[in-house]
């Protein structure tokens, strides 16, 4: 068990003793103690899939993410925004610095 999960177990303990110290009722308590254990559950399992993930890709090789140099790019490649004249468009003031009322 990781370090952030005994965390979360240790909150889902703690939370609802404070709870009930100040007032609030059992059966209040009781359920925020299942709220956050179901989150913690969650949590873990998202992590867990997580960590698997990232094992997995380091141990596959990478793939180029683009074309060799002196390549053109494939059919996929999509321009990512203008160049050259009009390359600004709109913004806060769409023209030169005239006073706005």
């Amino acid at each position: 068990m990781s370090d952030v999960v005994r965390w979360a177990a240790f909150s889902c303990v703690l939370v609802p003793v404070v709870l009930v110290g100040y007032g609030t009722s059992l059966a209040g308590a009781a359920g925020t103690a299942l709220g956050l254990a179901a989150v913690t559950g969650a949590c873990q399992v998202l992590l867990r899939r997580s960590e698997r993930g990232a094992a997995r890709l380091r141990t596959e090789e990478p793939a180029p993410h683009h074309a060799p140099r002196g390549e053109e790019p494939g059919p996929h490649h999509v321009p990512r925004g203008r160049v050259g004249a009009g390359a600004h468009r709109g913004g806060r003031h769409a023209g030169g610095n005239t006073p706005v009322d």
